[in-house]
């Protein structure tokens, strides 16, 4: 089958999904246009902001589209080829990831737009609450690692010699311009708050100058190139930072630009799937390479896709900020449910990337430089082989630009959390704890060496999909406490745990070896061995919190948790 067809045949899935499974999902929630949401309830112009749900839609899926489904397509291909990784990706996210985010977004508009946390200590247990909560910040610092370093893979390169002695550096090119991209940010969210001009009038100057700076970067490609050690520290140095500044200053404008890169992405490889005429070149299944436990179909495949089929960080996405912008909850179909089927899309044109190129050409270009040039040679079909440099640069600064926002959200995050568990809101205890959240995936990036990410992604796709499993977990009870039909997320909670636990009981099992044959030393097996049995003995208490409330919810009537929102209290 042709790289159209198959393109064409996902679209028609996806699009049948959301029409007829999202319906059902929906309807399961009895979903009410004229309920007040608290967006209605409790706006405030700054938290708490009805908004439309097309503006909306776009604010989420950027906030949500991350490296994840990039990264994790192109990895699992190299090893188990694309067949499997397009068939879990399709069914994946229709049955599972739409199911959670939307799920996700329902149960916190109906609690009052509380986070995931405060809906577990509302439903199931305090104890269950602190668990998700320690939980939550071991996989955000996950997140960090992965991100981190296969960001500051796409940051090296070597010169090459081009025409006219122009020497050329692609790593230097996508450094310079998504450092410019950042600055530009800056001064997008300062002039924003200080004269607050239309946003029609923004959207004209820094678009277009978005693509200025990467045009820009291809022509100072030699002045940002360090090693790995390096970009690693500024990475992480710039999440510190970054998560402590006011929203309105970057994060607001950063979201805002970048859903147009994202965009215009999307569009590219859109494009040059369909009018690209190129060839599937990768196979569509290979027979295991090693001896490596992370070969195994069941369950590595799917926790190496991570985010592509499901994510447990749009969760907290949904209850953190989306929530408490949406102003009908019918809204929530198209923002959860479609926003997911959107990025499970995203996650087929990044497989297409790797599909398209030969496997001898593969040796030394990680997920983030294969997608570059991928989105590169979308667009020079249109543009011409003569920009390529341009397309190039800008292919693989999408993807630092997914990655720039969920690493600075995850560190905000871990912040947040880490305030919450000791009840300190001090400027003290935000610098600490920012630092904690920072800091330890520093210590993990430099036990794992060159290419630390490939380490550590398995370990990364596990924790992000049990955290989903949680999640799920939750509405679960939630929906069986309040006498709904609850074995649309129970059977998806269900698949995903048995996957994530049976990945987390074999890495824990391959760091256990190591040390019994190497003796215990710091290094990536036996770091991810513990934290794969820690991760195992929180779920497993998590799970013994929820039988209970279940148990406890066969005795007793329904309460409404403090909070919620008066829908819950009319539900069953």
């Amino acid at each position: 089958m042709s790289l159209e067809l198959l393109a064409a045949a996902v679209i028609l899935l996806l699009a049948a999904g959301y029409v007829l499974y999202g319906r059902f999902v929906a309807g399961q929630y009895n979903l009410d246009p004229a309920a007040e949401t608290p967006a209605v309830q409790k706006n405030d112009g700054v938290d708490f902001v009805p908004t439309r749900p097309f503006y909306l839609l776009g604010q989420h899926f950027s906030a949500i589209a991350a490296a994840g489904p990039i990264v994790g397509p192109i990895a699992a291909c190299l090893v188990f080829g694309w067949g499997p990784c397009l068939i879990w990706i399709v069914l994946g996210v229709i049955l599972i990831g739409a199911v959670h985010d939307f799920s996700a977004l329902v149960a916190s508009v109906r609690h009052g737009a509380h986070s995931v946390a405060e809906i577990t200590r509302a439903n199931i247990s305090h104890r269950a609450w602190l668990v998700l909560v320690a939980f939550i910040w071991i996989a955000l610092v996950y997140v960090i690692v992965a991100f981190t370093d296969v960001t500051a893979e796409t940051f090296l390169g070597q010169a090459e010699e081009l025409e006219g002695n122009f020497a050329f550096n692609k790593g230097g090119a996508v450094a310079a311009a998504s450092t410019m991209y950042l600055l530009l940010a800056l001064l997008m969210g300062w002039i924003q708050k200080r004269w607050n001009p239309s946003m029609t009038l923004m959207t004209l100057v820094f678009v277009p100058a978005t693509l200025g700076v990467v045009w820009l970067g291809t022509k100072v490609s030699n002045v940002l190139v360090f090693d790995i050690g390096a970009w690693r520290l500024a990475i992480l140095a710039y999440c510190f930072a970054a998560s402590l500044l006011p929203l309105w200053l970057l994060q607001q404008s950063r979201g805002y630009l970048g859903g147009f890169v994202l965009y215009l992405a999307l569009g590219a490889g859109i494009a040059g799937i369909f009018f690209g005429g190129f060839d599937i070149r990768q196979p569509a299944f290979k027979s295991p390479a090693g001896s490596g436990f992370q070969e195994l179909l069941f369950p590595f495949l799917f926790v190496t896709i991570a985010c592509g089929a499901c994510s447990g960080f749009h969760g907290l996405v949904c209850g953190g900020t989306t929530s408490k912008q949406i102003a009908r909850e019918t809204d929530c179909k198209p923002v959860g449910f479609g926003a997911m089927l959107l990025e499970g899309f995203v996650a087929v044109i990044a497989l297409a990337t790797i599909m398209i190129v030969a496997p001898s050409d593969i040796a030394g270009r990680g997920p983030g430089k294969l997608y570059g040039d991928g989105i590169a040679s979308f667009l020079t079909v249109f543009l011409g082989k003569e920009a390529f440099l341009f397309a190039a640069t800008f292919g693989a600064m999408a993807f630092s630009t997914f990655v720039f926002d969920t690493l600075d959200v995850a560190t905000r995050l871990g912040r947040y959390l880490l305030q919450e568990l000791t009840g300190s809101t001090s400027r003290r205890s935000a610098l600490l704890a920012t630092a904690a959240t920072a800091g330890a995936p520093l210590a993990v990036l430099f036990s794992g060496g060159q290419g630390a990410w490939r380490k550590f992604w398995v370990l990364f796709g596990t924790s992000n999909q049990l955290l989903a499993c949680f999640t799920l977990m939750v509405v679960t009870v939630w929906l069986y406490r309040t006498g709904r039909r609850y074995w649309f997320t129970l059977l998806p909670m269900l698949f995903v745990l048995a996957v994530t636990v049976s990945a987390l009981v074999i890495q824990a099992g391959a760091g256990v070896s190591h040390v019994r044959k190497d003796g215990f030393e710091f290094e990536p097996a036996v770091l991810n061995g513990i934290v794969a049995a820690g991760m195992l003995a929180l779920a497993a208490m998590f799970i013994y919190e929820s039988v209970r409330a279940v148990i406890r919810a066969r005795n007793q009537p329904m309460k409404p948790p403090p909070g919620a929102s008066y829908r819950l209290q009319q539900v069953g």
